[in-house]
């Protein structure tokens, strides 16, 4: 689903704001002023990550990038 530009930095700021909440021990409710972005902020108060889902690292990553690739 397309997000305008501006609505995905609200979404952002709601996530980042509710990672926030959790870690100064506040409530899991999500304040009035993030209403609108009330499930970002509550991931961000679970620790749950937004928009696509993070890919693990390829199995071959070491081999990939050896010693000699790192020093040049």
């Amino acid at each position: 689903m397309a997000v305008a530009k501006k609505d995905q930095e609200r979404i952002t700021y709601s996530w980042m704001y509710g990672q926030q909440a959790r870690k100064d021990g506040k409530e899991r409710v999500a304040p009035a002023f993030w209403r609108e972005h009330a499930d970002a902020w509550l991931q961000g108060f679970d620790g749950e990550a937004i928009g696509a889902a993070i890919r693990p690292v390829s199995v071959t990553m070491e081999s990939e990038v050896d010693e000699s690739a790192v020093e040049d």
